[in-house]
């Protein structure tokens, strides 16, 4: 199940996980996602089935899970990969966008991930929980840098989220697999990249990352760096002392 049908990484993480599954592709407008589901079919899915998702409604999103799970039963794998980018100046001016960022990129992951573990803990032989949950988060989140302060900010609450959610699943037969990616080169940097800004040391495109979260999931981990030298690369830039961090680029 990806929450999240038009994301590249989530597209090709669910390519790298399809064969010999049914996966559901939920996304806004699901009627146009006949490019995603030749890329899951080709890739070995028995099935793929779209529905509709709008990961702002959070009104609604407790009854869709429930009702994604009565319709197609126990699941396996769960991708949360949507989320927006937005832009860092404009934010800085329009209270609106940098709210829009904020709800998109954290509290809809709340609304989402809240239920959909719940769905998972009741699932499994005996109801004693099963499944996966694999949850995007960023290294943009780890120290927020001036550049994308809004959005680093949303990526720290959900990763922090995402962590303290993964302690509590212990034990429940329940995992949260939590990606920490590093600047990946795709549409949703695109406009950042056409307007000057170069991409960071250590970038990845979709394609690596789906590589490295399917190897992360296969070996039963709970959180993945892509790529993993960011891992002691963020340990430093902790130590940094603040009048320097603040002068770092992008």
């Amino acid at each position: 199940m990806l929450f999240g049908g038009r994301s590249e990484i989530g597209v090709a993480t669910a390519e790298r996980l399809a064969e010999g599954r049914t996966v559901v592709l939920a996304a806004r407008r699901p009627d146009d996602l006949a490019d995603e589901t030749a890329r899951l079919l080709a890739a070995g899915a028995t099935e793929v089935h779209t529905v509709a998702f709008d990961a702002d409604d959070t009104d609604g999103h407790p009854a869709l899970i429930a009702s994604l799970a009565q319709r197609f039963g126990p699941i396996g794998i769960a991708i949360v990969a949507f989320g927006i980018l937005g832009n860092q100046e404009r934010a800085e001016n329009d209270v609106a966008h940098a709210l829009q960022i904020a709800h998109t990129d954290y509290y809809a992951h709340v609304s989402v991930l809240i239920p959909l573990a719940k769905a998972l803990r009741e699932q499994g032989p005996g109801g004693q929980g099963s499944g996966t949950m694999i949850v995007f988060s960023s290294v943009a989140g780890i120290r927020v840098r001036r550049a994308n302060y809004v959005y680093g900010s949303t990526k720290a609450g959900l990763d922090g989220f995402a962590s303290g959610m993964a302690d509590s699943l212990h034990g429940t037969g329940v995992r949260l697999l939590l990606v920490r990616p590093g600047f990946v080169i795709g549409s949703m940097t695109r406009e950042l990249m056409e307007s000057g800004v170069k991409p960071a040391p250590m970038s990845r495109t979709p394609e690596q990352v789906a590589d490295a979260v399917a190897r992360a999931y296969r070996k039963g981990r709970g959180e993945v760096w892509v790529p993993w030298m960011l891992r002691p690369v963020f340990f430093g830039m902790r130590l940094l002392p603040r009048a320097i961090w603040r002068r770092l680029p992008r």
